[in-house]
């Protein structure tokens, strides 16, 4: 990610988590417990990409009858994306389990705050803390950590069309993503600065996925943010891309979160 020349926040280090924070698998769990009340599931992509993303992981939810909801929102402004997902939080018709994707996760971590929301699931996702942005967790990374290819034109920010496969999503077929990377949206500096006022992870129950290959957020960051907001996290051989490569297993953890809610 690009580096910031300052930060008001401590970058992420790859210090070791303690392994009471995270929950890893060898194996995917498998979750036998139905659930017991109705939600609704709303969906938040991250930069560079939109809700299609989604597809998979909205198809497999609804067809086991949940109300799914995929927003739209357009990683202009981190206000105006909080916005987006507000209304779709507020057309849903029972308490929310919230999923971000990427920067999704600083959106979900305002937007949660929104008292329907009763979960929040956090995919290869930022998590930023009251007063913090994206911005501030990417800035000055260690020096063994390989950023992925930003490109910066004029205030907004994009992924090296070149090397988005090998970057964002390295599991998924080539052909879909040559898609991916052609039809990228370009990622708001407003965003990407824009700072988290009340984190919601904090007084509501949190699931994190670790995408374990992922070249867009390092290993250790994500479980270090895992750590940090005690969510109930598990890890998947992915990339960045996971809810895509691996829907069913990302499916079944959100579906899982629905658990949450009382």
């Amino acid at each position: 990610m690009p580096i910031l020349p300052r930060s008001r926040h401590a970058p992420m280090r790859a210090e070791p988590l303690p392994d009471a924070s995270v929950v890893r698998t060898a194996a995917f769990p498998n979750w036998t417990h139905p659930m017991s009340t109705l939600c609704s599931f709303v969906l938040v992509h991250g930069a560079f990409v939109d809700g299609s993303g989604w597809r998979q992981v909205h198809d497999i939810l609804a067809e086991k009858g949940h109300e799914v909801l995929v927003t739209q929102h357009p990683t202009l402004s981190l206000d105006a994306d909080v916005e987006v997902v507000g209304r779709s939080i507020a057309q849903a018709r029972y308490p929310v389990v919230l999923v971000g994707h990427s920067y999704g996760g600083a959106v979900i971590s305002q937007a949660g705050n929104d008292p329907k929301v009763r979960s929040l699931v956090y995919v290869a996702a930022f998590v930023p803390d009251s007063g913090e942005s994206v911005a501030d967790l990417t800035a000055n990374p260690p020096a063994e950590v390989t950023p992925p290819p930003i490109v910066a034109d004029d205030g907004w920010l994009s992924i090296d069309r070149d090397r988005f496969a090998e970057t964002f999503s390295a599991d998924i077929p080539a052909a879909e993503a040559r898609f991916m990377a052609a039809s990228q949206a370009a990622w708001g500096g407003a965003a990407f600065s824009g700072v988290v006022a009340q984190a919601a992870w904090k007084t509501k129950p949190s699931h994190y996925v670790v995408a374990t290959e992922d070249r867009m957020i390092p290993l250790f960051a994500q479980r270090q943010m895992a750590g940090r907001a005690g969510a109930t996290a598990i890890e998947i051989p992915a990339s960045h891309a996971v809810m895509i490569s691996r829907a069913a297993q990302v499916a079944e953890i959100i579906e899982r979160a629905g658990q949450d809610i009382v």
